[in-house]
């Protein structure tokens, strides 16, 4: 696995839901918070995003894309304007447009996420993530969108497992399309320095392994200590630090999703007994894992 299909596997859980939105002439819609992130699709039209964040209205046009990976309350509105008559979206019925020539159709939904361990390169995702439809960018993206609205029709043989899994991949594409475009954050310059990067897909493809310091710099072709120079200053934590808190994210993450017995679990994030696991996650994150299990499995 790569750091950015693990760090989207380790908070994702659940099926992604959406719902096709259309509408036309003067209309305003509320989006509560959500605990997970929130995306829309525009298939058609023009309308405005405006955060409740306090962040400046976004316009969106036929083709754009937007993710709000922190599930930010925001507005929908055919303008920026006064969002006070704002309507839930859950009591948005208005499937045949306006009739004046205004209708925008769009694919509202959302990604179930865990925060409980997020990876600090989706952590570092601003509030509003907008991928404008921009000739010649983000091709995989725009693939995605085309596909997507071919799918909506859910009278279409396999609609109801093609639609999720696009999805999935759309999450994917978004996180791509932001990294390539950032100008703030740490991550996209952790995946574009070639000492750091290979020392994370190392610690990723093979988590229980018994890493050392000295091997890991051995995997990225440098010296021990320009590794762990490097790789503190742009990731945030020593190489062996960083090892340790994926190990045990990974743990909570397979606490969470499966039955695994705590053997098992221990074994396959690197530890020699339940004993270590249960020592490292207790130091960690305040509770057990036997606690931890039955507190994801309630939630």
């Amino acid at each position: 696995m790569d750091v950015v299909s693990d760090a989207i596997s380790a908070v994702r859980t659940g099926r992604p839901s959406s719902n096709r939105l259309r509408v036309g002439g003067s209309w305003c819609t509320r989006l509560a918070p959500y605990e997970g992130a929130g995306f829309h699709v525009v298939l058609a039209g023009a309308c405005w995003l405006v955060p409740e964040t306090g962040g400046e209205p976004v316009t969106l046009g036929a083709g754009d894309v937007v993710l709000l990976p922190h599930g930010a309350g925001h507005v929908l509105a055919d303008s920026p304007g006064d969002v006070a008559r704002a309507v839930p979206f859950e009591e948005m019925r208005r499937p045949d447009g306006g009739g004046d020539g205004r209708e925008v159709e769009l694919l509202c939904g959302k990604y179930r996420l865990d925060r409980s361990r997020t990876h600090p390169l989706m952590a570092e995702l601003p509030e509003v993530v907008h991928l404008p439809n921009r000739v010649g960018h983000h091709p995989e993206l725009r693939s995605a969108v085309d596909l997507l609205a071919n799918e909506l029709d859910e009278r279409r043989p396999g609609a109801c497992l093609a639609l999720p899994s696009l999805l999935d991949l759309l999450l994917i594409y978004m996180v791509r399309a932001w990294m390539s475009e950032a100008e703030t954050g740490s991550w996209p310059s952790v995946l574009n320095d070639p000492v750091t990067t290979a020392a994370l897909r190392a610690l990723h493809s093979d988590p229980a392994a018994p890493w050392t310091n000295d091997r890991l710099a051995a995997a990225a072709g440098v010296s021990r200590a320009t590794l762990t120079r490097r790789f503190t200053t742009l990731v945030g934590r020593a190489p062996m630090a960083y090892l340790t808190w994926w190990r045990l994210t990974l743990a909570a993450t397979r606490l969470r999703d499966t039955d695994d017995s705590l053997t098992t679990v221990a074994r396959e994030a690197g530890y020699g007994s339940p004993y270590a696991l249960s020592h490292a996650f207790s130091r960690e994150f305040g509770v057990t894992p036997g606690k931890y299990r039955v507190g994801a499995g309630s939630s």
